[in-house]
Protein backbone atom coordinates (compact mmCIF):
# COMPACT_ATOMS: atom_id res chain seq x y z
CA UNK A 1 0.00 0.00 0.00
CA UNK A 2 2.62 2.03 0.93
CA UNK A 3 4.58 1.77 -2.31
CA UNK A 4 0.98 2.54 -4.62
CA UNK A 5 0.92 6.04 -2.14
CA UNK A 6 4.36 6.76 -3.30
CA UNK A 7 4.19 6.04 -6.55
CA UNK A 8 1.04 8.12 -6.82
CA UNK A 9 2.33 11.18 -5.13
CA UNK A 10 5.40 11.30 -7.57
CA UNK A 11 3.12 11.09 -9.77
CA UNK A 12 0.91 14.10 -8.82
CA UNK A 13 4.21 16.10 -8.32
CA UNK A 14 5.07 15.18 -12.23
CA UNK A 15 1.93 16.38 -13.08
CA UNK A 16 2.42 19.66 -10.82
CA UNK A 17 5.08 21.01 -12.50
CA UNK A 18 4.35 20.44 -16.29
CA UNK A 19 3.03 23.63 -16.44
CA UNK A 20 6.46 25.42 -15.46
CA UNK A 21 8.48 22.81 -17.65
CA UNK A 22 6.03 23.44 -20.83
CA UNK A 23 6.61 26.90 -20.15
CA UNK A 24 10.37 27.49 -19.82
CA UNK A 25 11.05 24.67 -22.45
CA UNK A 26 8.11 27.45 -25.16
CA UNK A 27 9.90 30.05 -23.57
CA UNK A 28 13.42 29.24 -24.57
CA UNK A 29 12.36 27.34 -27.84
CA UNK A 30 10.37 30.61 -28.97
CA UNK A 31 12.47 33.41 -27.32
CA UNK A 32 13.31 34.78 -30.51
CA UNK A 33 10.29 34.55 -31.99
CA UNK A 34 8.07 36.45 -28.94
CA UNK A 35 10.66 39.07 -28.11
CA UNK A 36 10.86 40.30 -31.17
CA UNK A 37 6.92 41.29 -31.01
CA UNK A 38 7.05 42.31 -27.60
CA UNK A 39 6.24 46.21 -27.47
CA UNK A 40 8.81 47.51 -24.76
CA UNK A 41 7.68 51.21 -25.35
CA UNK A 42 4.87 50.97 -23.31
CA UNK A 43 5.48 49.65 -20.33
CA UNK A 44 8.62 48.67 -18.71
CA UNK A 45 10.39 45.41 -17.84
CA UNK A 46 10.08 43.98 -14.78
CA UNK A 47 10.88 45.46 -11.63
CA UNK A 48 11.07 42.82 -8.27
CA UNK A 49 9.15 43.83 -5.45
CA UNK A 50 9.56 41.48 -3.07
CA UNK A 51 9.06 37.43 -2.05
CA UNK A 52 5.57 36.70 -0.55
CA UNK A 53 6.72 34.41 2.18
CA UNK A 54 3.20 33.87 3.95
CA UNK A 55 2.77 29.99 3.97
CA UNK A 56 -0.66 30.59 3.43
CA UNK A 57 -0.23 32.12 0.07
CA UNK A 58 1.10 29.54 -1.44
CA UNK A 59 -1.39 29.00 -4.94
CA UNK A 60 -1.84 32.68 -5.53
CA UNK A 61 -4.39 32.74 -8.56
CA UNK A 62 -6.57 35.43 -8.39
CA UNK A 63 -5.24 39.22 -7.95
CA UNK A 64 -6.61 42.83 -7.83
CA UNK A 65 -5.59 46.13 -6.80
CA UNK A 66 -7.84 48.08 -4.50
CA UNK A 67 -9.65 51.30 -5.67
CA UNK A 68 -10.23 52.69 -2.79
CA UNK A 69 -6.87 51.99 -1.20
CA UNK A 70 -4.99 51.74 -4.49
CA UNK A 71 -2.02 50.12 -2.21
CA UNK A 72 -3.59 47.12 -1.35
CA UNK A 73 -3.48 44.11 -3.14
CA UNK A 74 -6.53 41.55 -2.80
CA UNK A 75 -5.31 37.46 -3.85
CA UNK A 76 -6.38 34.42 -3.40
CA UNK A 77 -5.27 31.23 -3.13
CA UNK A 78 -6.80 28.41 -5.85
CA UNK A 79 -8.85 24.94 -5.24
CA UNK A 80 -8.60 23.57 -1.74
CA UNK A 81 -7.66 26.91 -0.74
CA UNK A 82 -9.65 28.72 2.33
CA UNK A 83 -12.69 30.80 1.29
CA UNK A 84 -10.62 33.94 2.10
CA UNK A 85 -8.93 36.79 0.33
CA UNK A 86 -5.70 38.27 1.74
CA UNK A 87 -4.15 41.64 1.44
CA UNK A 88 -0.85 42.34 0.76
CA UNK A 89 0.48 46.03 0.09
CA UNK A 90 2.48 47.04 -3.06
CA UNK A 91 5.59 46.36 -1.53
CA UNK A 92 4.29 42.84 -0.91
CA UNK A 93 3.86 42.72 2.58
CA UNK A 94 0.69 41.28 4.29
CA UNK A 95 -1.57 43.72 5.72
CA UNK A 96 -4.58 41.18 6.78
CA UNK A 97 -7.55 38.43 5.69
CA UNK A 98 -11.15 38.69 4.90
CA UNK A 99 -12.89 35.63 5.65
CA UNK A 100 -15.97 34.87 2.94
CA UNK A 101 -19.02 33.81 4.75
CA UNK A 102 -21.23 31.18 4.55
CA UNK A 103 -19.07 29.44 1.11
CA UNK A 104 -16.61 27.05 -0.15
CA UNK A 105 -13.49 27.54 -2.63
CA UNK A 106 -14.21 24.65 -5.29
CA UNK A 107 -11.74 26.29 -7.42
CA UNK A 108 -11.26 29.96 -7.35
CA UNK A 109 -9.40 31.15 -10.33
CA UNK A 110 -9.97 34.60 -10.95
CA UNK A 111 -10.80 38.13 -9.24
CA UNK A 112 -12.25 41.26 -10.42
CA UNK A 113 -12.75 44.64 -9.40
CA UNK A 114 -16.43 46.59 -10.95
CA UNK A 115 -19.51 48.29 -10.13
CA UNK A 116 -22.50 46.43 -8.51
CA UNK A 117 -25.74 47.46 -7.14
CA UNK A 118 -25.01 51.12 -5.04
CA UNK A 119 -24.16 53.10 -7.39
CA UNK A 120 -20.83 54.60 -6.77
CA UNK A 121 -19.81 51.59 -5.09
CA UNK A 122 -16.22 49.19 -6.01
CA UNK A 123 -17.40 45.74 -5.71
CA UNK A 124 -14.86 42.38 -5.48
CA UNK A 125 -16.03 39.53 -7.73
CA UNK A 126 -14.45 36.24 -6.74
CA UNK A 127 -14.61 33.64 -9.79
CA UNK A 128 -15.41 29.68 -8.52
CA UNK A 129 -14.84 29.70 -12.56
CA UNK A 130 -12.40 26.60 -12.82
CA UNK A 131 -13.21 23.28 -13.46
CA UNK A 132 -10.17 21.20 -14.94
CA UNK A 133 -12.20 17.94 -15.54
CA UNK A 134 -15.29 20.16 -17.09
CA UNK A 135 -18.14 18.61 -14.66
CA UNK A 136 -19.24 21.72 -12.96
CA UNK A 137 -23.15 22.23 -14.09
CA UNK A 138 -22.64 25.81 -12.64
CA UNK A 139 -20.18 28.88 -12.43
CA UNK A 140 -20.03 30.80 -9.25
CA UNK A 141 -19.48 34.33 -8.72
CA UNK A 142 -19.29 36.01 -5.23
CA UNK A 143 -19.40 39.76 -4.64
CA UNK A 144 -19.15 41.57 -1.80
CA UNK A 145 -18.39 45.40 -1.25
CA UNK A 146 -14.95 46.73 -1.36
CA UNK A 147 -14.13 47.30 2.42
CA UNK A 148 -13.55 50.96 3.44
CA UNK A 149 -11.43 50.60 6.28
CA UNK A 150 -7.84 47.54 6.71
CA UNK A 151 -8.62 45.39 9.53
CA UNK A 152 -6.39 42.55 10.94
CA UNK A 153 -9.22 40.30 10.33
CA UNK A 154 -12.51 40.79 8.26
CA UNK A 155 -15.34 38.66 7.06
CA UNK A 156 -17.89 39.50 4.75
CA UNK A 157 -21.56 37.39 3.62
CA UNK A 158 -21.72 37.93 -0.40
CA UNK A 159 -24.06 37.95 -2.68
CA UNK A 160 -24.08 34.24 -4.70
CA UNK A 161 -24.25 34.36 -8.95
CA UNK A 162 -24.52 30.96 -10.44
CA UNK A 163 -23.62 31.03 -14.29
CA UNK A 164 -24.29 28.38 -17.11
CA UNK A 165 -22.49 27.75 -19.92
CA UNK A 166 -24.90 27.63 -23.13
CA UNK A 167 -22.86 24.60 -24.64
CA UNK A 168 -21.68 22.78 -21.35
CA UNK A 169 -18.99 22.70 -18.62
CA UNK A 170 -15.26 24.26 -19.54
CA UNK A 171 -12.48 25.02 -17.35
CA UNK A 172 -11.71 28.81 -17.18
CA UNK A 173 -9.31 31.00 -14.60
CA UNK A 174 -10.25 34.75 -16.59
CA UNK A 175 -12.65 36.90 -14.64
CA UNK A 176 -13.34 40.42 -16.25
CA UNK A 177 -15.76 42.81 -15.03
CA UNK A 178 -16.56 46.11 -17.19
CA UNK A 179 -16.58 48.98 -15.37
CA UNK A 180 -17.94 50.83 -17.98
CA UNK A 181 -21.19 48.56 -18.88
CA UNK A 182 -21.14 47.07 -15.74
CA UNK A 183 -21.04 43.50 -18.03
CA UNK A 184 -19.07 40.45 -16.54
CA UNK A 185 -17.05 38.29 -18.85
CA UNK A 186 -15.29 34.46 -18.07
CA UNK A 187 -12.50 33.56 -20.55
CA UNK A 188 -12.32 29.93 -21.34
CA UNK A 189 -8.84 27.96 -20.83
CA UNK A 190 -8.00 24.62 -22.83
CA UNK A 191 -9.43 25.50 -26.14
CA UNK A 192 -6.99 26.50 -29.06
CA UNK A 193 -8.84 28.96 -29.77
CA UNK A 194 -10.11 30.85 -25.62
CA UNK A 195 -14.13 31.76 -26.08
CA UNK A 196 -15.23 35.06 -24.09
CA UNK A 197 -18.86 34.57 -22.29
CA UNK A 198 -20.74 37.66 -21.16
CA UNK A 199 -23.45 38.13 -18.29
CA UNK A 200 -24.95 41.62 -18.69
CA UNK A 201 -24.80 43.51 -15.62
CA UNK A 202 -28.41 43.84 -15.50
CA UNK A 203 -28.48 40.35 -15.08
CA UNK A 204 -26.36 39.84 -12.30
CA UNK A 205 -28.61 40.16 -8.78
CA UNK A 206 -27.53 38.17 -5.77
CA UNK A 207 -29.53 34.47 -5.85
CA UNK A 208 -29.92 34.85 -9.90
CA UNK A 209 -28.93 31.97 -12.36
CA UNK A 210 -27.80 33.46 -15.10
CA UNK A 211 -26.89 31.42 -19.04
CA UNK A 212 -24.11 32.98 -20.13
CA UNK A 213 -23.59 34.21 -23.83
CA UNK A 214 -21.26 33.16 -25.99
CA UNK A 215 -19.98 36.50 -28.09
CA UNK A 216 -16.24 36.00 -29.25
CA UNK A 217 -12.83 32.97 -30.05
CA UNK A 218 -9.83 34.86 -29.29
CA UNK A 219 -6.88 33.61 -31.07
CA UNK A 220 -5.20 33.08 -27.25
CA UNK A 221 -4.87 29.38 -25.38
CA UNK A 222 -4.45 28.68 -21.83
CA UNK A 223 -5.30 32.18 -21.05
CA UNK A 224 -5.34 32.09 -16.89
CA UNK A 225 -5.94 35.50 -15.88
CA UNK A 226 -6.71 39.38 -16.78
CA UNK A 227 -7.82 42.81 -16.23
CA UNK A 228 -9.59 45.77 -16.71
CA UNK A 229 -8.20 49.00 -15.85
CA UNK A 230 -10.33 51.58 -13.74
CA UNK A 231 -11.26 53.28 -15.92
CA UNK A 232 -11.95 51.16 -19.20
CA UNK A 233 -9.74 51.97 -21.52
CA UNK A 234 -7.16 49.26 -21.24
CA UNK A 235 -7.45 45.51 -21.08
CA UNK A 236 -4.64 42.21 -19.63
CA UNK A 237 -5.41 39.21 -20.71
CA UNK A 238 -1.93 36.67 -19.62
CA UNK A 239 -1.22 32.99 -20.25
CA UNK A 240 1.57 31.39 -18.82
CA UNK A 241 4.22 32.94 -21.58
CA UNK A 242 2.40 36.08 -22.81
CA UNK A 243 0.79 39.23 -21.95
CA UNK A 244 -1.81 40.49 -23.76
CA UNK A 245 -2.41 44.28 -24.08
CA UNK A 246 -5.62 46.08 -25.75
CA UNK A 247 -6.58 50.11 -25.72
CA UNK A 248 -9.67 50.55 -25.78
CA UNK A 249 -11.25 53.46 -28.21
CA UNK A 250 -13.91 55.62 -26.77
CA UNK A 251 -17.67 54.07 -26.93
CA UNK A 252 -16.70 50.73 -28.09
CA UNK A 253 -17.62 47.68 -26.26
CA UNK A 254 -15.63 45.35 -24.46
CA UNK A 255 -16.18 42.29 -27.11
CA UNK A 256 -15.32 45.26 -29.84
CA UNK A 257 -12.03 46.17 -28.19
CA UNK A 258 -10.90 42.13 -28.05
CA UNK A 259 -11.86 41.91 -31.65
CA UNK A 260 -8.61 43.89 -32.35
CA UNK A 261 -4.88 42.83 -32.43
CA UNK A 262 -3.58 42.51 -28.98
CA UNK A 263 -0.08 44.15 -28.38
CA UNK A 264 2.45 41.64 -26.37
CA UNK A 265 3.55 43.47 -22.86
CA UNK A 266 6.97 42.96 -21.13
CA UNK A 267 6.66 39.45 -18.79
CA UNK A 268 9.27 37.34 -16.58
CA UNK A 269 8.37 34.23 -16.55
CA UNK A 270 7.18 32.56 -13.58
CA UNK A 271 6.81 28.75 -12.15
CA UNK A 272 3.17 29.25 -12.29
CA UNK A 273 1.97 32.75 -12.96
CA UNK A 274 -1.63 32.73 -13.41
CA UNK A 275 -2.07 36.51 -11.53
CA UNK A 276 -2.16 39.71 -13.08
CA UNK A 277 -3.51 43.14 -12.34
CA UNK A 278 -3.36 47.12 -13.34
CA UNK A 279 -3.36 49.73 -10.31
CA UNK A 280 -6.33 52.22 -10.94
CA UNK A 281 -4.70 55.16 -12.84
CA UNK A 282 -3.29 51.64 -15.24
CA UNK A 283 -0.14 53.08 -15.22
CA UNK A 284 1.37 49.92 -13.09
CA UNK A 285 0.49 46.30 -13.48
CA UNK A 286 1.31 43.61 -11.37
CA UNK A 287 1.77 39.92 -11.36
CA UNK A 288 2.37 36.97 -8.91
CA UNK A 289 3.17 33.59 -9.00
CA UNK A 290 2.22 30.04 -7.46
CA UNK A 291 4.40 29.17 -4.89
CA UNK A 292 6.34 25.64 -7.76
CA UNK A 293 9.25 23.94 -7.09
CA UNK A 294 9.65 25.80 -3.43
CA UNK A 295 10.51 28.83 -4.91
CA UNK A 296 8.65 31.60 -2.97
CA UNK A 297 6.15 33.74 -4.96
CA UNK A 298 7.31 36.95 -6.54
CA UNK A 299 5.70 40.10 -6.56
CA UNK A 300 6.46 42.07 -9.85
CA UNK A 301 5.45 45.12 -11.25
CA UNK A 302 5.74 46.81 -15.02
CA UNK A 303 5.44 50.53 -14.97
CA UNK A 304 3.88 52.80 -18.19
CA UNK A 305 7.06 54.32 -19.59
CA UNK A 306 7.52 58.24 -20.78
CA UNK A 307 6.84 56.63 -24.78
CA UNK A 308 3.52 55.11 -23.49
CA UNK A 309 1.50 58.30 -23.18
Amino acid sequence: MSFFIEMLLKLFFLLSIIPFLLSEKLQKKYDMKINAQIEYTLFSGPQKVALVGEKFIEETSGMVVSRKNPSWIYVHNDSGGEPELYIIDTLGTYLGTLKIEGVNNRDWEDLAMGPGPIEGENYLYIGDIGDNFGRAEELIIYRIQEPDQLESEMSAKPEIIKLKYPDGPKDSETLLVDPISGDLFVLTKRESKNTLYKAAKDLLLDGNSVDLEKVLQLPITLSVGGDISADGSQVLIKNYWVIYYWTRKEGETLEETLSGKAVLLPYEPEPQGEAIAFEPEGETYFTLSEKKLRINPVLYRYDKTTGGD
